[in-house]
């Protein structure tokens, strides 16, 4: 085995990634308190041709030097909007035919394992501040609620890590209903 070189992975421009069909699915991010999780989550994003992002709240936009740390010029590849209020960026979604979900616990939520998006329906995920998670008014009005399965003591995942579980997931069964 040998490691492949960069010049060897045949990565796509970032004029290529945008005119790159995209996965139906955007991200919400609902008050993220770290650049580096923001910036995680571009790259991440990026990765998997989501759609868009939508930063909200507190959360940080480019161009940030803390974001780029970590999104490392995915933060220009990925399309991405500010809203002041998430409850916004969740309505304008719903109006444009996106199904969205709070990745959070609460009560009659859906398993991340058992989540199984409708084939061409657009999706879209919140994800919610490092200490408070998403806010109880955007879990009242998204379409459900997705909760990663968790078996220790803590009873959360940090959101970065939480976004390549729940996009990578997500964007598996997105692609298996188009083969």
């Amino acid at each position: 085995m040998r490691k492949l070189r960069n010049s060897e992975l045949n990565r796509i421009t970032v004029d290529e990634y945008k005119k790159a069909t995209k996965t139906p699915l955007v991200v919400v991010l609902d008050n993220i308190r770290s650049c580096n999780n923001i910036g995680s989550v571009f790259r991440t994003s990026d990765a998997l041709l989501v759609e868009k992002i939508y930063l909200c709240g507190i959360t940080a936009t480019p161009p940030n030097k803390d974001i780029h740390k970590t999104a490392l010029d995915a933060e220009k590849s990925v399309d991405w909007g500010y809203f002041e209020n998430t409850e916004d960026a969740v309505a304008k979604l719903q109006n444009e035919g996106y199904k969205v979900y709070a990745i959070e616990q609460v009560v009659n939520s859906i398993l991340l394992p058992d989540f199984r998006p409708v084939e061409n329906e657009k999706v879209a995920i919140v994800f919610g501040n490092e200490v408070k998670g998403v806010k109880q008014t955007v879990v009242d009005i998204c379409d459900g609620s997705i909760e990663i399965p968790q078996f220790g003591t803590k009873h959360s995942f940090n959101i970065s890590v939480s976004a390549g579980i729940v996009l990578w997931d997500i964007f598996q069964k997105i692609k298996s209903n188009k083969l």
